[in-house]
């Protein structure tokens, strides 16, 4: 499980990096950092909000699109690895 850990959160600092870079912006992305401390913006939340859906191919409830899931990559990564979980076991 560890390893599928590491992979969820890189590739979800990967898709906040993506983000950073089309808006000219480089910051350190710690796990735990708020993302609109890094530089993101409402809007950039919505393009988040989509490349993760396309990156981990499932379609995120209207209930989990959330300010406390969208804090940092790691309230992210809890919510991906929880629908990742609940698509697996139907």
């Amino acid at each position: 499980m560890q390893a599928f850990d590491t992979d969820l959160r890189n590739r979800i600092i990967k898709l906040v990096k993506g983000i950073l870079e089309q808006n000219s912006l480089a910051a350190d992305v710690a796990p735990s950092a708020k993302l609109v401390d890094i530089g993101l913006t409402s809007m950039d939340m919505v393009n988040l909000m989509l490349g993760v859906e396309a990156e981990f191919d499932f379609t995120i409830p209207q209930s989990e699109i959330t300010p406390e899931n969208f804090q940092s990559v790691e309230t992210l990564e809890q919510m991906v690895a929880t629908q990742l979980q609940l698509a697996a076991a139907a």
